[in-house]
């Protein structure tokens, strides 16, 4: 067997103003052919494991372009056709193939396309014809379009929110392919619309309970290849956003169409109750400074002003309530700012300087803070864990102010792992409160050693409500901007 395998990925917040080009593709992941690392970045695992898989067999993996920018806003047009281009280019240079198995993420948008992972899809399907099979690994927070439907066999998404099991989908992705090309499943893929945008973080219920039973029904029906929930990512404004389901099954579209609709209609009646309940800033703060951090520290987690979303990582909303009521032992990372770290860096460690830093990006961000401030470390080409992945975040500064020690980078990144800290000589059991910014991803990684996590709504950095968020092309029937979208008794 002859396979070709590449990776095309990113997250797109179209309200966010900060556009990606070519160079924050290379500043995340940027891998010729042959040249991916052995670790996965989070959308590159169909090509780590198809190593694995393809040396087992005897097969041959011809590896494209891997390349990840993370999320921000809209994709300049030429970085999007030129990677697209040079992966279609590998794939004409590498026929005849037995099949094409794609990392993809499925919230992408460039100018010019409202849907890159549609026009990538349809394309690959153009040079390979009807009879190859086209399949790929999805972020849940995408955008599941009829046309990327109609271009693959089958898709696999990552089950849990955070994201800790890219490898595991990607391993069953593969296992499909295989049993596909030696003919033992012939998989048919059924969606259903749920109709709706919410949250669904899968480390409390109602979601965990739901994906505990997907995981069951795999495990227990061998015709049941695999179930998946797209989320949807409601910063996306395109017209097909929203959340749908998935079920992929061996030769049996009636089940598969079952299966999905009494997933979806589930989701659909627990709209509303997924995500975590959230405090404002100065409730979060009061809450850590009376906490008992004897078991570790408070994590305040700013989930909206999260780089994982596409936000800059830059908002002080929450750093200046700190301030205002006299926190101390506080560490607080990381904040996306090239020309503090830059200042940082030309002043060199152990300098004492004045320093403006943060809310340069966008409204509703807070304001930019003032301080004297010691540089304690400076670091080139900082990187932290994400599982067993690296997210790298670039030049990075630690600097020092009133008992607050600050984490600057270059690379808006979201806060995964507590490495962000020790990578800038934080240790962070040695601190009461942890201000990070992410919505959930760093819940793997940091409920290890927190006493207390509080989730904090502070300013609007982020357009995190579908009911009033000014969308142009989201369709409107859709909860909760249509409360009754199935023709239920509204609950």
């Amino acid at each position: 067997m002859r396979i070709f395998t590449a990776a095309l990925a990113t997250e797109t917040n179209t309200f966010a103003p900060i556009c990606i080009d070519r160079r924050a593709f290379v500043e995340s992941l940027y891998a010729p052919p042959g040249q991916h690392p052995a670790t996965p970045t989070l959308c590159t695992a169909p090509i780590t494991v198809g190593r694995a898989v393809c040396a087992t067999k005897g097969w041959t993996l011809i590896e494209g372009t891997a390349a990840w920018a993370d999320p921000a806003g809209l994709i300049n047009r030429q970085a999007f056709e030129s990677l697209r281009d040079e992966i279609l280019d590998q794939l004409r240079a590498a026929m005849p193939v037995d099949a094409v198995v794609m990392g993809l993420h499925g919230a992408m948008v460039a100018d010019g396309y409202l849907d890159p992972e549609g026009d990538l899809l349809a394309r690959i399907r153009e040079i390979v014809g009807p009879d190859i099979l086209v399949c790929a690994e999805l972020d849940p927070h995408s955008h599941l379009t009829q046309k990327r439907v109609d271009a693959v066999n089958f898709f696999v998404v990552f089950k849990e929110f955070p994201h800790t099991d890219f490898v595991d989908r990607a391993e069953d992705l593969w296992r499909i392919a295989v049993d596909t090309l030696e003919g033992r499943v012939k998989p048919i893929m059924s969606v259903f619309d749920c109709r709706m945008i919410d949250v669904f973080p899968t480390s409390r219920e109602p979601m965990r309970g739901i994906v505990d039973r997907m995981f069951a029904l795999e495990k227990q029906d061998p015709e049941v290849l695999s179930l998946s929930v797209i989320h949807g990512f409601m910063a996306g404004d395109v017209p097909e956003m929203g959340t749908k389901t998935i079920a992929v099954t061996d030769g049996n579209e009636a089940k598969g169409k079952a299966l999905a609709r009494s997933i979806g209609l589930e989701l659909f009646d627990k709209r509303g109750t997924f995500m975590m309940p959230q405090i404002g800033e100065a409730e979060a703060v009061a809450l850590a400074m009376k906490a008992d951090t004897s078991n570790g520290p408070v994590v305040i987690a700013d989930v909206w002003d999260n780089p994982g979303g596409g936000t800059a990582g830059d908002a002080t909303v929450l750093l200046r309530e700190l301030m205002a009521q006299g926190a101390s032992s506080v560490a607080a990372g990381l904040v996306w700012d090239p020309i503090a770290v830059q200042i940082c860096m030309a002043a060199g460690e152990g300098a004492e300087i004045p320093l403006r830093f943060g809310a340069k990006s966008a409204p509703n961000t807070g304001d930019p803070i003032d301080a004297l401030v010691k540089v304690v470390k400076v670091a080139s080409n900082a990187e932290m864990k994400f599982g067993d992945s690296i997210a790298p975040f670039g030049d990075a500064a630690h600097i020092h102010f009133n008992g607050i020690d600050v984490i600057l980078g270059t690379v808006r990144v979201q806060s995964y792992d507590p490495s962000l800290f020790t990578a800038l000589g934080i240790d962070p059991l040695s601190r009461k409160i942890l201000l990070i910014k992410s919505t959930n991803h760093f819940y793997a990684a940091f409920s290890k050693i927190a006493s207390k996590i509080l989730y904090c709504s502070a300013g609007k950095p982020y357009p995190n409500d579908p009911a009033t968020n000014p969308y142009r092309r989201v369709r409107r029937d859709i909860w909760p901007i249509l409360q009754d979208p199935h023709g239920h008794k509204a609950a």
